[in-house]
């Protein structure tokens, strides 16, 4: 992704806080990342982005839909970037580790849901709730599923 040319075409002016952040998202290393721990990474280098700046720039992507904000259940939002193409998440309830998946048979049932019930999807989003591999081992045999 060209940072520069990105914001310019999204209507925003190329500035040091927002090109940071977004060069923090396009480096692969953190996929998801609430405003806390972009500002933890920004200052982890010489860097006087302030914490208000990072949640305002954050925000400001958002509305560019340059990125994602989700919730998963949590008071705390986590950013990602709009690649565009269609994923689902994975939220291990104990870690908080996230896992995206994609899963064509799915999105074709959920198209199919939506058609019969008279809905045209726009969007979606579909998060999966569990205990990661890691979790489940430390805490021994698994639950019966429950449904809400």
């Amino acid at each position: 992704m060209d940072i520069p040319k990105e914001l310019r075409d999204s209507g925003l002016k190329a500035t040091l806080p927002r090109v940071r952040i977004l060069q923090l998202f396009q480096d692969g290393q953190h996929k998801h990342m609430s405003a806390d721990e972009v500002y933890l990474l920004l200052h982890r280098e010489p860097s006087d982005i302030g914490l208000a700046t990072v949640y305002r720039v954050l925000m400001q992507l958002v509305d560019a839909r340059i990125l994602v904000r989700n919730q998963f259940e949590s008071p705390v939002a986590v950013f990602e970037l709009n690649q565009g193409g269609l994923h689902d998440h994975l939220v291990c309830t104990s870690c908080g580790q996230l896992e995206e998946f994609c899963d064509d048979a799915l999105e074709h049932r959920q198209e199919e849901v939506a058609r019969k019930l008279g809905f045209a999807l726009r969007e979606h989003s579909l998060s999966l709730y569990g205990t990661c591999v890691r979790c489940a081992s430390e805490a021994g045999p698994s639950p019966k599923i429950r449904r809400s």
